[in-house]
């Protein structure tokens, strides 16, 4: 059940391998243990592209498959879970991240207000930088963990189900 779920919503293996950010990697895509779904492989790339999601870098894609080729974890999933930050929801994940970054600093929180600026970003870095770099550190490494463990968990269950299924 959980692998026809997920299958359901993974991108066409040739898209994500033709995807124009991706053709930096070029053979190494054709490795076929990248677009194989199994347990190991979808556990694994949740935890990558959850990782990444929380990350606040430009790339975010580029880099889950940077980390997924050489973990030999499914692509396209790891490539697609970065898209849970997207522009609708970055702004209350980031700030979530800066706010539990303050308390892991002991800071009190700044108030801020966003400028379209590079005198802002500059000047961000180094007030509520290091605040926001270490919440998004912390949210991407529970994530990534949560995600890994619950696919697991996930997927045993549904195997059993299945099985117990089977035998009625």
């Amino acid at each position: 059940m959980a692998k026809k779920t997920i299958q359901r919503f993974l991108p066409d293996h040739n898209k994500v391998k033709h995807h124009k950010s991706l053709k930096i990697f070029g053979r190494l895509l054709h490795d076929a243990n990248l677009w194989h779904l199994n347990r190991r492989s979808a556990r694994g790339a949740f935890s990558v592209g959850l990782f990444f999601a929380f990350i606040p870098v430009p790339f975010q894609m580029v880099l889950a498959a940077a980390l997924a080729i050489p973990l030999r974890v499914n692509l396209p999933i790891s490539v697609a879970v970065v898209w849970i930050t997207n522009p609708l929801t970055m702004p209350p994940i980031f700030y979530c991240s800066y706010l539990i970054g303050t308390i892991a600093l002991g800071q009190p929180e700044q108030h801020f207000a966003f400028e379209p600026s590079w005198q802002w970003f500059i000047e961000s870095l180094t007030t509520i930088g290091p605040a926001f770099l270490v919440g998004s550190l912390i949210c991407a490494t529970l994530a990534s963990v949560i995600g890994y463990f619950g696919v697991d968990l996930l997927w045993r269950r549904s195997v059993r189900k299945a099985w117990l299924n089977r035998h009625k």
